[in-house]
């Protein structure tokens, strides 16, 4: 590897070092929790030395070993940044004894990765480790490689911020689009906190669950999460905070910039729009007609859980457990479609499906034509019209057919692992994969090791869009193969 590939991973090495510290100041207000510090200070001391090292590296004079900043190359950096991230956020469980290794592994991925699915008890767990997860789920639905970016910008950024599964270039330079997005990202998260405060909850609760509403990610720090405050504007805060942080941050742009019409015209948010009004009132009919809750009460929990499942937060009101089939599969369905591309949203994501649509549309229609008949398809970003053409025609089609194979795999395994049924397993590998985090009960403190191997592999490939994940593993491969050719044992 290059010595400029060290110096970057040495960057972001250096970067999760001192991630893991922010939740330290947290003792300044808890005092009581003093025991805990070292839990963090070790693997963040660990995190900086070893990332200074790697930059320090001399540079190789080996061409063999040289390779091209490519999308190959760029997916290896940042396959690594966020497989150390996952290992480096499960140490202050671990070492503090929290968890035992594979929960703390999964509570960690979990977190990176924006998921929500949990195996502590949230009633017993010390504050700074609520904040921890917290974190880095606000911080995983930004990426490792846009948070180093704000800071610092390098020949190879543009590669990695795509390897990433970030698509969009709000501003002409990259380093100016990081921060852009981490400013509406924080402007957000300031106006939810306080909105939080004036509903009722204390700051501590109001920064945690705003951190988590506008990432998608879903930790509380309540057992019965948003349900448990009963409280219809704590439920509508967080619903405006779910829609913000499921929606393509070039969306959010425009947003900010009061472009109301653009918005509008814009095929994703249109498709997402037409998905809430049509599942809402059919959810709510069902949690009337079959857990005999009165209109308001079923429209109420429709209008959060639908919500909730679409743009892959996780939060709740209401326990999964009891509700008819029928809504239980609405909610599969929604969890799999998932929010913006952009966003920090999971899922095949809206764009995708709504492309799905268009292309089924456009056979038909093709079929049902003279066969002299030219049509041009296109649809709205928020940058403007764009082309569904050959080359998107078959990404998309290849992405979907790839996220639903690896679905009916995990789906399948974990009717093994859990001893549950192909409903239970359906939903919870659909909450894993769509990085949601809604739990049908089979995720928990008592949950084995092979259940949650399965699950943080579902999360991995949900929140790296599955190609990169693979790119980045073949081409590791791929090094290590012409390293041995190069210099076989003797």
């Amino acid at each position: 590897m290059r010595s400029s590939n060290y110096n970057t991973c040495g960057r972001l090495v250096i970067l999760i070092g001192l991630l893991l510290a922010v939740p330290l100041p947290v003792l300044l207000f808890f005092p009581e929790e003093i025991q805990y510090a070292s839990a963090f200070l070790v693997p963040s001391f660990v995190s900086i030395i070893w990332g200074l090292l790697l930059c320090l590296l001399p540079r190789s004079n080996n061409s063999s070993c040289q390779w091209n900043p490519t999308l190959k190359n760029s997916s290896i950096i940042v396959l690594f940044a966020w497989t150390y991230g996952f290992i480096a956020g499960a140490l202050p469980f671990f070492i503090s004894g929290k968890l035992s290794f594979m929960q703390s592994l999964f509570e960690a991925v979990s977190g990176w990765t924006t998921t929500g699915l949990s195996v502590i008890d949230v009633a017993i767990t010390p504050r700074i480790f609520l904040f921890h997860r917290a974190f880095m789920q606000f911080c995983g639905g930004l990426g490792f490689v846009l948070v180093m970016i704000i800071f610092i910008q390098e020949k190879q950024s543009m590669n990695l911020y795509n390897a990433e599964g970030h698509s969009d270039k709000l501003m002409p330079n990259l380093k100016e689009t990081a921060q852009t997005i981490a400013l509406i990202y924080l402007a957000f998260l300031l106006i939810g906190t306080i909105a939080y405060r004036m509903a009722g909850m204390d700051i501590f609760d109001g920064i945690i669950h705003a951190m988590c509403a506008l990432s998608t990610g879903g930790f509380s720090t309540k057992l019965n999460s948003i349900g448990e405050y009963n409280s219809l504007p704590i439920e509508m805060i967080t619903i405006l905070l779910m829609l913000i942080g499921t929606t393509n941050f070039a969306v959010l742009q425009l947003l900010t910039k009061r472009k109301f019409k653009r918005i509008f015209k814009t095929s994703e948010v249109k498709f997402m729009l037409i998905l809430l009004i049509f599942f809402i009132p059919v959810i709510a009919f069902s949690l009337a007609s079959e857990l005999n809750l009165s209109i308001g009460e079923s429209l109420r929990r429709a209008l959060f859980n639908v919500t909730s499942a679409l743009s892959t937060t996780g939060y709740s009101t209401m326990s999964y457990v009891d509700l008819p089939p029928f809504a239980i599969g609405i909610l599969i369905v929604l969890m799999l479609i998932g929010g913006g591309i952009g966003s920090t949203a999971g899922g095949i994501k809206l764009t995708r499906v709504y492309l799905m649509m268009r292309m089924i549309l456009i056979n038909i229609r093709k079929r049902l034509s003279p066969s002299r008949n030219v049509t041009v398809s296109y649809y709205y970003k928020a940058q403007g019209k764009s082309f569904i053409d050959n080359s998107l025609s078959a990404d998309t089609t290849g992405f979907v057919a790839c996220y639903l194979c690896i679905f009916m795999i995990g789906t399948l395994l974990l009717t093994l692992t859990a001893d549950c049924s192909l409903t239970e397993a359906m939903f919870e590998f659909a909450s894993a994969l769509g990085t949601v985090g809604l739990s049908i009960g089979l995720t928990g403190p008592t949950t084995g090791t092979a259940t949650l191997m399965i699950e943080i592999f579902g999360m991995i490939l949900g929140r790296l869009e599955i190609f990169i994940v693979l790119i980045g593993i073949y081409s590791g491969v791929s090094v290590i193969r012409k390293r041995v050719r190069k210099n076989p044992l003797t």
